[in-house]
């Protein structure tokens, strides 16, 4: 697995306090779906399967997050039904596997306003749409209402570099994650003020490497992943972690809220996801219990 930095995010402008998180360890998260996809750089979407660890890593890919709250009618629904649902689901994926990478978390009993969520990449915006359009014909698109929908796109590192902060850069490149396989999921929606977006790249740099110095602790338990959506969303970035120490978390959480950076945000969560990790199968097998 490759170690990203928060800071450096992997996108243009660092998100502070969770944006430095997210500075990305583009983690692959292989054990969440099965079936591995393939496709090589410059290669057309439809060419060849979708490379999970590529496309996890790579600039330039979207992300599109989509919560879901099932229908009262769900639980009413034939049994039959209800459990032919996740051999559906496992054949929509199947036929979009040349697209989009598609990973759904359980979110029922941890959330009140959905019970679960997709994250989508797609190299290509249309093709995460176009997944999500037949999703929502299957058994169980037609019971679920969409309660929240996010889209945010992976970029090149930009504040904690080599050349403008190699003493972090270090410490953010060296570490990797290496406790048990993470059995939990947050993704954090952030906005910044205008203040932020109208200072200099060397003040919000100082700002970042402020917010970067306490969170190198966290590398080891956290894995971070950060998607831009300024323009393209009324947020400004989405930042998504996978831990096994939920304390851990709420700690590193706790540090980045304690920096100046976080006085620049407009909103942080609002919604906040939590969810657990299991294959798409096991998520509709949970749902139809």
């Amino acid at each position: 697995m490759k170690s990203f930095s928060f800071c450096n995010l992997r996108a243009g402008v660092l998100i502070g306090t969770a944006a430095a998180l997210m500075a990305l360890h583009a983690p692959a998260f292989a054990q969440q779906m099965p079936g591995t996809t393939m496709m090589k750089a410059g290669a057309t979407s439809g060419d060849m399967m979708i490379e999970r660890s590529k496309i996890l890593a790579e600039p330039g890919v979207f992300g599109v997050f989509t919560m879901f709250k099932l229908r009262p009618d769900w639980d009413k629904a034939p049994a039959a039904e209800r459990e032919s649902a996740a051999a559906e689901l496992t054949k929509l994926i199947e036929a979009h596997k040349n697209n989009v990478l598609v990973d759904v978390y359980l979110t029922r009993g941890l959330k009140s306003q959905y019970d679960y969520f997709f994250r989508v990449h797609a190299y290509e915006l249309d093709k995460a749409q176009t997944f999500m359009r037949e999703f929502r014909a299957t058994t169980l698109g037609r019971h679920s209402d969409v309660a929240e929908t996010q889209i945010g796109i992976t970029k090149a590192l930009n504040y904690i570099t080599k050349d403008k902060s190699p003493g972090l850069n270090a410490g953010l490149t060296s570490a990797s994650y290496t406790a048990p396989a993470p059995r939990y999921v947050v993704s954090v929606p952030v906005k910044k003020d205008a203040a932020w977006w109208n200072m200099s790249v060397d003040e919000r740099l100082a700002l970042m490497e402020e917010h970067t110095a306490p969170t190198l602790a966290y590398l080891v338990n956290v894995k971070r992943k950060l998607y831009h959506s300024t323009g393209i969303d009324d947020i400004d970035f989405i930042t998504y972690f996978e831990t096994d120490d939920l304390t851990a978390f709420q700690n590193l959480m706790i540090s980045l809220a304690s920096v100046k950076e976080n006085k620049h945000h407009v909103r942080w969560g609002d919604p906040t996801t939590l969810g657990t990790i299991h294959t798409p199968e096991k998520v509709v097998q949970a749902l139809s219990e």
